[in-house]
């Protein structure tokens, strides 16, 4: 069973439901390489990575100017 990703917050709480089902026989490698692309084009890992730690408002600022210049 294959679900799309959503993310539900509870209380500050962010909780990710992606699924990737792995089918009888397939190899576990090709199933996570199956995920790894199901995240990367909903971008969640990049989402993740941003949220680790907290970035000031001007820090944020500066991040988007410089990604918008190149």
């Amino acid at each position: 069973m294959i679900r799309d990703s959503t993310v539900k917050q509870r209380k500050g709480v962010s909780k990710l439901d992606t699924e990737v089902s792995v089918k009888k026989g397939e190899l576990i490698e090709r199933a996570l390489r199956r995920l790894k692309k199901k995240l990367d084009k909903e971008g969640t890992l990049k989402e993740l990575r941003n949220r680790r730690h907290y970035e000031k408002p001007s820090e944020v600022k500066r991040r988007e100017a410089k990604q918008h210049r190149h």
